[in-house]
């Protein structure tokens, strides 16, 4: 099940935050782990995801290093700000409050 678009960009910057609240990543990693641990629901293709890391980055909830990889080529690891973590932290409550709520409803959950 893939979510519309609308909910997509609220629950695609929360994701990519908590990855990187696990740790340092790089790009096609969190594409990988996105869809994986989602089970599709939140799956993004990497066109989706760098335009979403440089808004984050632009706002200063990750920042990044450039390093070489295993292979030797270089590659761009991002990890989660202090002012990203806050930001997630305010943001899972939020979600935890919208989940309970719709889950009382009898719309999702048990």
């Amino acid at each position: 099940m893939r979510i519309e678009r609308e909910l997509m960009r609220g629950a695609g910057p929360v994701a990519v935050l908590q990855l990187l609240a696990e740790g340092e990543k790089y790009g096609y990693e969190m594409v990988q782990q996105l869809d994986r641990r989602s089970r599709g629901v939140l799956a993004m293709g990497q066109s989706t995801l760098y335009p979403l890391l440089y808004n984050l980055q632009a706002k200063g909830l990750i920042a990044s290093r450039t390093a070489a990889s295993e292979s030797g080529r270089p590659r761009r690891y991002y990890r989660i700000t202090d002012k990203g973590k806050k930001k997630l932290a305010r943001d899972r409550a939020a979600l935890a409050a919208v989940s309970a709520a719709v889950s009382q409803l009898g719309i999702a959950g048990a």
